[in-house]
Order: structure tokens, then sequence, then C-alpha cells
């Protein structure tokens, strides 16, 4: 009779545990959002590009809801780096291209999102999908 009664009382804590489960894992998703917004620093409304993974190293960042060549005014670009991460603070889906003018499309980041790239390309121009 104690083991029933030990499993039962087991039982239904794990089933209690259980339920809370998704508030849980929601929580959890909501907190790595802000830890991974706090880390990219990218004021609201605006589309930020980074040399390095993370939101780190030089950071380039534009207002403007599209932008046909990005090397006018961002300097790792005009050195020739990469962009290895990404931040849409924007209120909208950019997508990006790998030439200016909007040519050969290689990505988009929806609002409020970014993260790190393949890292093996420029963002030479964006525009809002």
């Amino acid at each position: 009779m104690h083991r029933i009664s030990a499993l039962t009382v087991a039982s239904i804590a794990l089933a209690l545990g259980l339920g809370t489960g998704p508030v849980a894992v929601a929580a959890a998703e909501n907190a790595a959002v802000e830890s991974a917004r706090a880390s990219y620093s990218c004021s609201p409304g605006y589309f930020c590009i980074y040399s390095d993974w993370n939101g780190g190293g030089t950071r380039c960042q534009w207002s403007d809801k599209q932008r046909a060549n990005t090397a006018d005014n961002c300097s790792f670009i005009q050195r020739g780096q990469n962009v290895r991460s990404v931040w849409n603070a924007t209120d909208h889906r950019v997508q990006y291209y790998t030439q200016t003018n909007y040519n050969a499309r290689v990505g988009s980041t929806p609002a409020g999102k970014g993260g790190n790239l393949q890292g093996n390309y420029q963002i030479r121009s964006f525009k809002p999908q």
C-alpha cells in the first residue's frame, strides 16, 4: 500500500510538473529572445548588420526601409568584410541581397528577430518583403 501511494504521489507531481511545462518553455523562449535582443545593439526602427557573430564587431544600421547599396555608408562592407549577423528592429520583414540594387536575394529576417548568418557573403542591398 505504501508503494502505491508513493507511486500515485509521484505520478500526480509529474503530471502537475508537465502541466506547467509549456508555460516554462514559453517563458524560457521569451527570455532567450530578450537576451538576444539585448546582445544585438540595434535601435528600434533600424535594420542592423554586424561584422562578427552574435551582434559583435562593427555595426552598420539604417532606418531607411530600403537601401540600394549598403557600401555607401558601411565601413566594414567598404573594406570587403562579410556580414556575420543581423538584427531587424523594424516592424516589417527585411529581405537582403548579395548585390547592389536588389539583385541576388540571399535571405530575409522577420521583424523583431535576428541572428547569425553563414558569414560568407556581404549584404549589399535590402528592402521590405
